[in-house]
């Protein structure tokens, strides 16, 4: 249980631990105080510390670490600084784009607690004052957010200045790149059988029978649903709005009273049967049993030797990897030319480390241009299909150069570029906005002029 409350007890620290005043102790004594002011917003020890032990408890950072308050406190004051040139150009956010992160939030949290009980139990508050205490705090982060993004949203880099950057790193300080490649797949997914269809509705209906007799929704989830994610929790997926389930789903979702069982509900995820807990507005919390039809082994198996087929048409030269792509292949990347796509950068480069480890098992093995036998996958909503996979390009571990790695090199480029812009700006900003800081600070090594 420790291990699943650890990151959200952090979040929640730096909300809940201390109040935006000054406290207290039983002596008297302060125990927080201002120790920056910029325009209209201040900065609280207590932030300072919070951020600090959060810190700590992450492993992030050394205890003895002597600049670690100074370059914690200079980050506020950029936030800070972000708020204010947010009010100056009187930067909005609505009341339903606050609410919708707020519920993200929560949701986030209370599926780390495991229910919403759990979660409110915990620190003795309900969700609407939880929201209640967050409003204000993720209105101005939203905020500075917007302001961040208008800095540098027009920067860019030119080839020229990616080749300056380049070679203006020293010898010995230019980043070893991993093995990088390109991967491209034909992917045969057998249709599910009307047959298999018709079984699975019939096998929940089943259970919406035994679930009217009186047996409990939240056991059966646990035996028979096939969500991971809500299985364990007796089918509950927890509190959703508009817009953030599957329609078929959504639609009957939000016509459930609680207690009610809705009848078989067919989305792309597979089959369900739904029970209402809870109506919330435009928000709704109900549990599900997911059932998936199974593709049938025969049909599994006649995808498997047609790929084969495939594969020896591509090795004799009788068709090329892209043709049977765009002949044969039932995945929606066939319009990428099969290729893999990478979802951290968008390109199609992998580092090696980042592939799925049951990719990289098949085309470690392959010479560039060389296409696999059939190996079995599973596709994003967990359904069997089989694929044939052809390595199209492979780097060796190597220092980064600008005939392999230019795309990783302008990244790089641009990121120092933007960095540079945002210390620019508040050079400028700076200047003509109102900052005081506390003597106790004023020694600290800034990296901005901030006075």
């Amino acid at each position: 249980m420790k291990k699943v409350l650890f990151p959200v007890l952090l979040v929640l620290m730096m909300v809940f631990s201390v109040q935006s005043t000054a406290q207290n102790d039983t002596t008297g004594t302060v125990i927080d105080e201002v120790v920056a002011v910029v325009g209209k917003h201040f900065i609280l020890q207590s932030d300072i510390e919070n951020q600090y032990i959060q810190m700590r408890m992450q492993g992030t950072v050394d205890a003895s670490e002597p600049t670690m308050k100074c370059r914690i406190l200079e980050n506020l004051l950029f936030e800070k600084l972000l708020l204010h040139q947010a009010d100056m150009d009187s930067v909005e956010v609505t009341s339903d784009q606050v609410n919708g992160e707020l519920d993200r939030r929560m949701r986030y949290f209370i599926s780390q607690f495991g229910s919403q009980e759990k979660l409110e139990k915990f620190y003795d508050k309900s969700v609407v004052e939880f929201k209640a205490e967050l409003s204000e705090v993720i209105e101005e982060q939203m905020k500075i957010q917007k302001v961040q993004q208008t800095i540098t949203e027009n920067t860019r880099v030119t080839p020229s200045e990616v080749k300056r950057f380049f070679k203006s790193l020293p010898e010995d300080s230019i980043p070893l790149i991993s093995s990088v490649v390109e991967v491209a797949e034909v992917v045969k997914k057998p249709p599910i059988s009307f047959k298999e269809k018709f079984e699975v509705q019939q096998k929940l209906r089943k259970l919406k029978e035994r679930i009217e007799n009186g047996e409990s929704f939240e056991a059966l989830a646990v035996l028979y649903s096939e969500d991971p994610g809500s299985a364990k929790q007796g089918g509950d997926i927890g509190l959703h709005g508009r817009g953030e389930l599957y329609p078929e789903f959504e639609a009957v979702a939000f016509k459930l009273k609680p207690g009610e069982v809705s009848d078989v509900v067919e989305t792309e995820a597979g089959f369900h049967i739904i029970q209402g807990i809870e109506r919330r507005g435009d928000y709704v919390r109900v549990r599900h049993i997911l059932i998936k039809p199974k593709v049938s082994p025969y049909e599994l198996d006649d995808a498997r030797v047609f790929l084969d087929s495939v594969a020896n048409l591509i090795r004799n030269d009788s068709i090329t990897f892209e043709e049977a792509v765009q002949k044969f292949s039932t995945d929606p990347n066939k319009n990428d030319k099969g290729l893999l796509i990478n979802p951290y950068t968008g390109s199609t480069s992998w580092p090696v480390d980042q592939l799925d480890p049951k990719v990289f098992f098949v085309i470690d093995k392959l010479s560039v241009g060389e296409v696999s036998t059939p190996v079995l996958m599973e596709d994003e909503n967990g359904e069997e299909a089989y694929r044939i996979l052809c390595l199209k390009k492979r780097t060796a571990p190597h220092r980064a150069n600008l005939k392999d790695d230019y795309d990783q090199i302008q990244m790089w480029a641009l990121e120092q570029k933007k960095q540079e812009t945002i210390k620019n700006w508040i050079k400028h900003n700076a200047k003509k906005t109102y900052i005081k800081i506390n003597e106790k600070y004023l020694n600290c090594k800034f990296e901005q002029p901030w006075m």
